[in-house]
């Protein structure tokens, strides 16, 4: 088989199942992965995603629309739905499930110019880290702000805006986000 056939062939097999199992994307027309990205065993990418100076654990799903920045850390057996924005400073450890349009921010005071009406530099700001712990689980149409833990098990109900931690084994939502339950709470 040649080449151009190679790519041809793999061009088919994404287009046919919208599926981009990273061994197979020859052509990389859907997705940009940049060369620093760092992949575990068997991660399936969907199409039109950017990845950049991230990584990704073992057995990960991203889906497509999806962009993950550098210096975000993604656990394995994790699943990433569509259109969710993962900034710099995004630590997710394994076995979480984030929903569709999941938006995660990391800084508290975003501006676009510093002093003297010059466009910011990575200099002019300071990167806030935020974590989600093993098992977690975040809605759909979440927003998350930066300097917070979601706790290990957590449930992050859709649609929430989540500004301080939460705890493990709770279920939070709203805007913003409150304990509606704790796992050992009956009822």
């Amino acid at each position: 088989m040649t080449p151009s056939s190679l790519a041809a062939s793999a061009k088919e097999e994404v287009c046919a199942c919208l599926c981009v199992s990273v061994v197979k994307n020859m052509d990389n027309t859907m997705n940009r992965i940049a060369p620093d990205v760092k992949l575990g065993k068997d991660v399936k990418i969907y199409g039109y995603v950017n990845l950049y100076g991230c990584a990704i654990g073992d057995y990960t799903k991203i889906g497509a629309f999806v962009e993950i920045q550098k210096n975000a850390r993604i656990g394995k057996n994790c699943k990433i739905s569509s259109h969710t924005f993962i900034c710099e400073g995004v630590s997710i450890e394994d076995n979480v499930f984030i929903g569709h349009n999941v938006t995660f921010i990391n800084d508290l005071y975003p501006r676009a110019t510093a002093e003297g009406d010059r466009l910011q530099t990575d200099d002019d700001w300071v990167c806030i880290p935020t974590r989600v712990k093993k098992g977690a689980s975040i809605g759909s149409s979440t927003t998350l702000l930066c300097g917070i833990t979601v706790g290990e098990n957590a449930v992050v109900g859709a649609g929430s805006v989540v500004t301080k931690d939460v705890p493990p084994n709770s279920t939070v939502a709203g805007n913003p986000a409150r304990i509606l339950r704790r796992m050992e709470d009956k009822g």
